[in-house]
């Protein structure tokens, strides 16, 4: 069953799996001390990304992409690349979010680590 957003459940159920722990947007505006309109526009602008949950139908940014009260300042770079590569939304939060073990570990732990660059040059080789 699609949402509006085209996300069936089972996609989000797997996604939810890797992901883990969401935070609903105004959630991350208080974090940040911003109002919402702001992280809308984050979210538009590929600064973070949201999946709207088809339980709820409430969007959601992965907490991970938050450091304290600010976004993962490397992620912007690295969405732009991945969907640069044809990425959707839903499929990047899904490679930044699964176990790589040449890492080791999940890219957007890299990217939290500040091993951007590495993480780039792994998404630019998957348009190839």
């Amino acid at each position: 069953m699609k949402n509006t957003s085209g996300i069936s459940t089972e996609e989000f159920d797997r996604l939810d799996g890797l992901v883990q722990e969401w935070l609903p947007l105004p959630d991350v505006a208080e974090r940040l001390g911003v109002v919402v309109t702001r992280v809308h526009g984050l979210v538009d602008e590929g600064a973070l990304l949201a999946v709207r949950s088809p339980h709820d139908n409430v969007r959601r940014v992965p907490a991970a992409f938050l450091l304290g009260h600010t976004v993962l300042d490397s992620l912007k770079g690295t969405v732009a690349v991945l969907r640069d590569s044809g990425f959707s939304d839903v499929e990047a939060i899904t490679w930044l979010f699964t176990a790589d073990e040449s890492l080791p570990g999940r890219p957007v732990d890299a990217l939290r680590d500040g091993r951007k660059t590495e993480i780039r040059r792994r998404a630019q080789a998957l348009a190839w």
